[in-house]
């Protein structure tokens, strides 16, 4: 067999012949091609060559492992044997391979080899045994491998500086130091990270959570694109309603809000008790970040204490609760539409938590369900080209189809309701309504040019109802004779819901997201507006309570984070997808999809400048600190810099990065305006001289002190322990440090909006989101987060509130990532450095709920403590006795009984949390202003 240290030399041959190859090709590259093509090629070959340096650094951290392991298997034959020819003696005992041992190495310094003298023989070093499958990534998401390949991950317990490790066996074997690091590794690829040299004591332990908690206080936008019937006016003088998962209770005349957050993944549905306290909710399927299925359920709960009350359908529906009603005579019963292929009928008794009967329904979509008013037992649904009335009878469900006759079958029966005399009002698509008798018609009425697709009846017995095409909302009398009619503004959409407002007022709701409320005499005013389409920019003002969102629905918006009201919206040719301020607050910067990016008046949104960069998405847009420099990171792998004068008004390109393998996603200035960090879509942490011509810093090692103005790059020393174990490096959409650097909030692809601690260390998490979360940002004065959601189109605002440490739990579990963070996250404390002048604004003046807020503590999950990805190569620490399972041990809490309990998953609420009273009250802001609709 051939010895290890050949095929070593064999090695350093190979890496040499790379080298020359790539010397002779840049050799022939000078002489065949333009200046600009050969700087290019010179960059990217500067690439090639640094990425074949780490491949072979990894391999000799693996050559390493193999001659530990080489050696002591030859050790423990050898002393095996002496010990067979002794009468009695026991053999050996090598470590479980399912407990690592690790392996604390000090390396000397590497000394000049002399050609006459051996080099000294290693050490024979401890037992060293492979870790648990436990240790091993989850990479589901990794593309599949052809048969023979192998995936360049090495489960080495935390090694710092595999490179001196290797001089330690041998001080002769060649070696060119960079200074302490650690690797983390995605997908087999290694990532460089330089360990600060002020950090002193890097096994130092940092695993104690934030002081700093979120509190959601305001939820921008409601969900009427796809849904219908889902705005309703409370008792209590609260307007109820949805986005993402969760149920948001507004009050407009005083400005506040209050929200249910006890459902895991999107509201798709609501009924309001004939009680007018209670309500219920239905949600859709989800899955969570580990694959496991999030059940989709209804909960019922109450609206005054917004305490969870029951929870029923766990395990019976399969893609989620289309539609459902309660009983109209003591909403004791509950009636619920699945939405899978057979669209199952149920009704629940929901008090009891029963399932009284079940019937498949029909194969075509069913729109609507309810229970019938003087009837009890019967029970009506409508759908794609169908009405169907239901005997109800213990535990049966017997169907009647209605049957048009000689009227037009319609292609959608949208909405129904019940007149005094207990007959049916059905709406269709074809703007008829049909009055039903039984299952026959006894009389058709034309109502709307297009479908009519909600009807709301008035407790005056008149009826409201709202249509598709023509955007009107027309009132109609007892006799149902059309007496008065308004319509919807273009700018709003088409009519998804009608409801009953105060006194005069109704409330609409829209398939553009807006809420409005109006008369017949006063028109329309705006209550609740959002975006319509992905949402993924996001910039706060640099010394103002404001914050800009833009998104692919070509809007942006400018928002008051103390009045929560919008202060203008203009909508672009193109679909905005990164935006910042400059630090002059005057001008900010819009990148689009199309690599053309607009720069806005603040004040007037007025067009101030239009520049391209490159033709592919512009993914972020960075000004420097004082506002002399743009870069702008795009798909097409470059870096656009652009000087800036005129505070914000003028551009001028200067200069251009070239060097990154993939597409930019993050990027950072420092205070000096000298130097750039930046990451891309392949996991590159590269870095850049920008005086000297935007050069490409080939030695990486030179910038790990830099103080970086601001930090949102996703890889980096400081933050890898944001990293959940097994990440295939698309986990993570966004991060971003708070000024006065004691925290970091993150954006992930599961939902979850996280706060760490910085430098990094276990987080508390966040639901309220159900879509991935696209991007967060802290306010000027830290006051407030704001996260945005993707799909969901959200815009959630988080109100910081500190915990004294004796109210944070301190017993964290830590999964087998949070261990080996447990051994590799600093101590030291960074100074906050202040960054660029501002003017002084006052603090936001203090909000007060009318109780201690607890509904977030239910939902963040302290235990949360996410840690560097995959494979990390730091220094071992001393053998210790690990913990079960990998596991630091906390102390049991009772479990909820089995039949509350839901799917495991650590997105979800436990029901014994999410049945206690919950207390997230109103936030009262400061002299509110009504809504404007968009001009």
């Amino acid at each position: 067999r051939i010895h290890p240290w050949k095929s070593y030399h064999s090695l350093c041959v190979f890496g040499a012949y790379i080298h020359t190859s790539i010397l002779m090709l840049v050799n022939d590259s000078i002489s065949a091609a333009s200046a600009s093509d050969v700087q290019d090629r010179l960059s990217s070959l500067e690439l090639r060559v640094q990425q074949q340096e780490d491949e072979i650094a990894v391999m000799k951290a693996a050559l390493a492992d193999v001659l530990r392991r080489l050696a002591l298997s030859e050790d423990t034959a050898a002393t095996g044997k002496k010990q067979t020819s002794t009468k009695g003696s026991q053999s050996p005992q090598t470590p479980p391979l399912n407990h690592p041992t690790r392996l604390t190495i000090k390396p000397p310094l590497p000394a000049p080899c002399s050609p006459r003298r051996p080099p000294p023989a290693p050490a024979t070093p401890p037992p060293l045994t492979p870790p648990s499958p436990k240790g091993r990534p989850w990479r589901a998401k990794a593309p599949p491998q052809p048969k023979g390949s192998s995936d360049a991950h090495f489960d080495l317990p935390f090694q710092r500086n595999a490179l001196p490790t290797l001089n330690a066996l041998d001080p002769c074997l060649p070696f060119t130091g960079e200074g302490d690091y650690i690797k983390m590794f995605m997908r087999g690829r290694p990532i460089t990270m330089f360990i600060p040299a002020d950090v002193e004591n890097y096994e130092d332990v940092r695993t104690e959570l934030p002081p700093e908690r979120l509190k959601l206080e305001w939820v921008y936008g409601y969900r009427g694109k796809d849904c219908r019937a889902n705005v309703y006016l409370l008792p209590t003088g609260e307007s109820v309603y949805f986005i993402a998962s969760v149920v948001v209770l507004f009050n407009y005349e005083e400005r506040t809000q209050r929200h249910y957050l006890g459902h895991t993944d999107s509201v798709k549905c609501l009924a309001v008790h004939p009680d007018k306290i209670r309500i219920a909710t239905g949600q859709i399927a989800g899955v969570d970040k580990d694959g496991r299925p999030l059940q989709p359920h209804v909960r019922v709960w109450d609206s005054v204490s917004l305490s969870t009350l029951q929870v029923i359908g766990l395990g019976t529906f399969e893609r989620g609760v289309g539609s459902l009603a309660f009983s109209k005579d003591s909403g004791t019963h509950l009636a619920v539409i699945d939405d899978c292929n057979d669209h199952m009928l149920t009704v629940w008794d929901w008090q009891k938590k029963s399932k009284i009967a079940e019937i498949k329904s029909t194969n075509e979509v069913v729109l609507v369900v309810e229970f019938h008013p003087t009837d009890a037992n019967t029970i009506v649904t409508c759908g794609k080209s169908h009405i169907f009335f239901w005997t109800w009878a213990g535990t049966s469900l017997a169907r009647k189809q209605g049957i048009f006759g000689k009227y037009e079958k319609p292609k959608f029966v949208q909405c129904l309701a019940f007149l005094n005399n207990g007959d049916i009002l059905t709406g269709d698509s074809g703007g008829i309504m049909l009055i039903w008798c039984r299952s026959t018609i006894s009389r058709q009425i034309k109502a709307h040019d297009g479908s009519v697709f909600t009807l709301c009846q008035m407790r005056n017995g008149t009826l409201l109802t709202g249509g598709g095409k023509d955007h009107k909302i027309i009132l109609w009398d007892h006799d149902l004779n059309p007496e008065r009619d308004i319509e919807v503004p273009d700018q709003y959409g088409t009519i998804r819901a009608v409801a009953e407002g105060k006194g005069e007022q109704f409330l609409v709701g829209t398939s553009r997201n807006f809420i409005l409320r109006g008369t017949f005499n006063d028109g329309f005013q705006v209550e609740v507006q959002g975006h319509t389409d992905e949402l993924w920019g996001l910039a706060s003002h640099p010394f103002k309570d404001l914050f800009l969102t833009c998104a692919q629905d070509r809007q942006v918006c400018l928002w008051n984070s103390v009045d929560h009201s919008l202060e203008w919206t203009r909508l672009l040719d193109e679909h905005g997808h990164c935006a910042d301020f400059h630090p002059s607050g005057a001008v900010v910067a819009i990148g689009t999809h199309s690599g053309k990016w607009y720069a806005l008046d603040a004040e007037t949104r007025d067009l101030v400048a239009i520049h391209t960069d490159g033709n592919e998405q512009l993914s972020v847009m960075r000004f420097s600190v004082d506002g002399t420099l743009l870069a702008v990171g795009s798909h097409d792998n470059f870096i656009y810099l652009h000087t800036v004068s005129e505070k914000g008004r003028k551009y001028t390109r200067c200069g251009k990065c070239i060097g990154h393998s993939s597409y930019i996603t993050h990027l950072d200035w420092s205070p000096d305006n000298k130097f750039i960090m930046s990451n891309s879509g392949d996991y590159e942490i590269l870095y850049w001289d920008i005086p000297n011509g935007c050069k490409y810093i080939r030695n990486r090692s030179e910038c790990k002190d830099i103080d970086w103005t601001t930090y949102t790059c996703v890889l980096g020393y400081h933050v890898f322990g944001v990293w959940p174990e097994g990440s295939d490096g698309t986990d993570i959409n966004a991060l971003i440090r708070s000024h006065n650097r004691k925290v970091i909030a993150l954006a992930d692809d599961f939902c979850k909006v996280h706060l760490f601690q910085y430098p990094c260390a276990p987080s508390h998490k966040y639901s309220a989101h159900s879509s991935h979360v696209t991007n967060v940002t802290f306010m000027h004065n830290d006051s407030h987060l704001v996260s945005t959601g993707g799909k969901d189109t959200s815009v959630m605002q988080w109100r910081l509130v500190e915990k004294t440490p004796s109210l944070v739990p301190s017993d964290s579990s830590l999964s087998l990532g949070e261990g080996l963070l447990h051994n590799s996250i600093l101590r030291a404390a960074i100074p906050a450095v202040p960054l660029t002048p501002t003017p002084t604004e006052p603090a936001a003046p203090p909000t007060t709920t009318p109780a201690p807020p607890t509904v977030l503590d239910l939902t963040s999950d302290p235990t949360a403590a996410h840690c560097g990805g995959v494979a990390l190569v730091t220094p071992p620490p001393t053998p210790t006795s690990p913990t079960t399972n990998g596991r630091q041990e906390s102390s049991p809490e009772t479990p909820p009984p089995a039949e509350l309990t839901p799917p495991p998953s650590d997105s979800t609420l436990s029901l014994k949390d999410s049945l206690e009273p919950s207390d997230d009250t109103a936030t009262p802001s400061d002299e509110g202003r009504p809504f404007t609709p968009p001009s």
